[in-house]
């Protein structure tokens, strides 16, 4: 579609550096160019210069956190049980004299001092399949990735990763933190029920923020129960607290998310890996942060 558009569209095929239809090269080097951005992460480096460059002087005040679903056209990747993992211990009460050794999880060891880099490297990326419960509380399934995105006010986002579609929204919360904190300051995170977790509250209010996260009853009925007739009552009274009006505010990653598989290409992704998957991505959120930077201006 692109080649058929520069062959035809002869503003687009100046820009991109080509006077005559017989400059333009075939297939296989566009094939090789967008490798090359894939591996070298282009389209990521040139979104967070621009991302600093923007709000160097700028505090924003909400960093909306959420995930949404990257279906992709490949197999699922199988993943080979490690010889060298411990086998786990069969479920039930310990034999007397045994010691149970309690594996710390990945939200353990993110909140216990692992640097940017060993966090990301220790998050799957390869395609798998994913399951998550929309907001009509049916269970929906895909095959491919999941892109996890902080968005700040306005509709802007400021960064992105990329990891395997069975991962938790909560094991990405706090990488995804330790890099907006390097593009952008700002006040408050805005999350759903699903990061809800102690380390998540403990490391936004060390990054100088005020966590506002929907909680999250789990298993606990009576707290379930309670919740309910709270908002409920709330409703009734018409009395809203200071914290629920900022919550609101974080439907801003969910206009993103739209924006991207609507308008952005995140919907028909037909490039395999991670890696080409995420250029794809990101190529998308780049033209998304600059038509919403644009509005802004004018």
């Amino acid at each position: 579609m692109l080649i058929d558009r520069l062959h035809s569209d002869i503003k687009l095929r100046r820009i991109c550096g080509w006077e005559r239809r017989q400059d333009i090269p075939e297939e296989w080097t566009f094939s090789r160019g967008f490798q090359e951005f894939s591996e070298n992460r282009l389209a990521e480096r040139v979104h967070q210069t621009l991302i600093e460059s923007y709000y160097k002087k700028e505090l924003v005040g909400h960093i909306s956190r959420d995930s949404t679903a990257i279906e992709a056209r490949e197999k699922v990747n199988k993943q080979e049980t490690k010889p060298d993992k411990p086998k786990k211990r069969k479920v039930g009460r310990p034999k007397k004299g045994e010691e149970v050794v309690k594996e710390p999880s990945r939200l353990d060891k993110q909140a216990a001092g692992l640097s940017l880099r060993e966090m990301i490297q220790d998050l799957p990326s390869t395609c798998d399949v994913g399951r998550k419960k929309n907001s009509k509380g049916v269970v929906t399934q895909w095959i491919g990735y999941k892109l996890h995105i902080d968005a700040a006010d306005g509709g802007i986002p400021v960064s992105c990763v990329l990891t395997s579609a069975s991962v938790h929204d909560s094991q990405v919360a706090i990488p995804l933190a330790q890099i907006t904190k390097t593009r952008v300051t700002n006040l408050y995170d805005l999350m759903d029920s699903a990061y809800d977790s102690p380390q998540i509250h403990e490391h936004s209010k060390k990054l100088g923020h005020i966590p506002i996260i929907d909680e999250n009853p789990r298993r606990n009925k009576e707290r379930k129960e309670f919740i309910k007739q709270e908002s409920k009552a709330s409703k009734n009274a018409n009395y809203q607290v200071a914290h629920d009006r900022r919550y609101y505010e974080r439907s801003t990653v969910e206009r993103v998310n739209g924006r991207l598989k609507d308008e952005f290409g995140a919907r028909m992704v037909r490039v395999r890996g991670p890696k080409k998957v995420m250029s794809h991505l990101m190529f998308g959120i780049l033209a998304l942060t600059a038509d919403q930077l644009l509005k802004f201006v004018t």
